[in-house]
């Protein structure tokens, strides 16, 4: 049937849509009336056609329909964390992310009650310990744990290493031959403000420099911790990029090029006023990583900037993942993106960008050489600080902060956390790379301003 309909109509070539589209404007010039840049050097065109690829793209192995909605609890109090985590799960959770902060907490505790052959269990650890890391081990023969340890990521992240690059390379070998897993947390640099194409190279190069010291003879699975921003096809388009460039590199070390993608909303458009609005980024941060093919979503409160964590801060993040999953049918097809001619040919620009720029840095010493001289640093910063200049001429909108601000919100006597950017003096190894929202400036004022 589809046949005989479709047979009704000529077929139309991009040429004449745009000729079309040309006589439309009456005179103005094409590309300077429809034709945007984004930060990233890519031309964002009206219409996108099949004219556009020489072949047709081909079909991703994106497994949508299997994604995870996952709670995100720092251990603190392992009885608390435990009860909060079975809590969780029982309200729609489906897998569960400890931060843990010291090697005090007792693994048996916190994982009792909770059936982990069935739920996955992901795990952040603030220190380096093989010992610890066994300890977890011993559980996950009874289901899926995965153990973060990303010893790149805490200089980057800190300036330091938890001891020095050769004790530290060191245990993380031993970890890594444990789990047969590592992890690459890309979150640190979309939070501090680097283009999409920053994002996907320096974590593509921060992977590499692992698979430069691992043992070639195993083959070893890896997690991508993703940020997400506001910017929701080129967010989707991320996500299947990092799968093509992951793909690439891992094939040349022959390992498994398949990976883990644990995705999680931006902090960096995050507002302290008009806060409400923060669900609405979220949501459609979050639909992107659904769309994108992120495994594992962990969302934000609302009110994470804020105020401590909180029962209903917490069931509204959750509520917003059952919704998509279970509501808006965001788990009934593998590939949705598959096919979309303006999506296909973002992720194949951006993958093609960040495959260059990881050349250079490859070119010019790896990814740590270029930490250690601040490189990286500085090209975020570069990056950072344009958009934030766009933030502060309009250019960059956040409502309720740069445009329809509500003058009579006041949040001076709602503040549990301190939220904006703290810098302490200390001696460090590196300049670490430091995440900072867009509206925080603006908002320090207008917290003056309530005085």
């Amino acid at each position: 049937m589809s046949k005989r309909l479709f047979s009704e109509f000529d077929s139309v070539s991009a040429k004449q849509w745009k000729q079309k589209i040309q006589f439309d404007l009456k005179g103005a010039d094409y590309n300077q009336a429809l034709v945007w840049k984004t930060n990233d050097d890519i031309s964002v065109k009206p219409f996108y056609h099949s004219d556009d690829f020489d072949e047709p793209p081909m079909p991703s192995k994106t497994k949508a329909k299997e994604w995870n909605i996952c709670e995100t609890i720092f251990v603190a109090n392992v009885k608390n964390s435990n009860l909060k985590a079975q809590e969780s799960l029982s309200r729609g959770a489906e897998s569960i992310k400890f931060i843990i902060p010291s090697e005090d907490i007792s693994i048996k505790l916190l994982l009792e009650n909770i059936d982990v052959s069935s739920t996955p269990i992901y795990f952040e650890l603030q220190f380096l310990s093989p010992d610890f890391v066994k300890k977890i081990a011993s559980f996950s023969e009874k289901g899926k744990i995965y153990i973060n340890s990303d010893i790149i990521g805490n200089i980057a992240k800190n300036g330091n290493w938890f001891k020095n690059l050769n004790i530290d390379f060191s245990k993380f070998e031993t970890i890594v031959n444990l789990t047969q897993l590592f992890s690459i947390d890309t979150c640190l640099y979309q939070n501090a403000g680097a283009i999409t194409v920053q994002q996907l190279a320096y974590g593509l190069a921060h992977a590499n420099e692992y698979l430069n010291r691992l043992d070639n003879e195993q083959s070893f699975n890896a997690i991508f911790n993703v940020s997400i921003g506001t910017n929701y096809f080129f967010e989707i388009a991320k996500i299947r990029a990092l799968r093509l460039l992951w793909h690439t590199l891992a094939a040349e070390y022959q390992m498994n090029t398949e990976c883990q993608i644990f995705a999680t909303p931006t902090k960096r458009n995050k507002t302290l006023y008009d806060h409400n609005t923060n669900m609405l980024r979220t949501t459609t941060e979050c639909m992107s990583a659904i769309l994108g093919g992120a495994n594992t979503i962990s969302n934000l409160p609302y009110d994470t900037l804020y105020r401590k964590r909180n029962e209903f801060g917490d069931r509204i993040a959750r509520n917003q993942l059952l919704i998509l999953k279970h509501e808006s049918y965001f788990n009934k097809v593998n590939n949705p993106a598959d096919g979309a001619y303006y999506i296909e040919s973002i992720t194949h620009q951006l993958a093609e960008k960040a495959l260059e720029l990881f050349k250079n840095i490859e070119t010019n010493g790896g990814f740590l050489n270029q930490l250690k001289d601040g490189t990286i640093q500085r090209k975020i910063k570069e990056s950072a600080n344009k958009e934030q200049e766009q933030f502060n001429t309009g250019k960059e909108v956040l409502l309720g902060s740069n445009k329809y601000p509500n003058e009579k919100d006041k949040m001076n006597d709602q503040l549990e956390l301190y939220p904006f950017l703290k810098t302490n003096k200390r001696k460090t190894l590196i300049e670490p790379i430091l995440e900072k929202r867009l509206s925080e400036n603006l908002e320090q004022q207008r917290l003056k301003n309530e005085n």
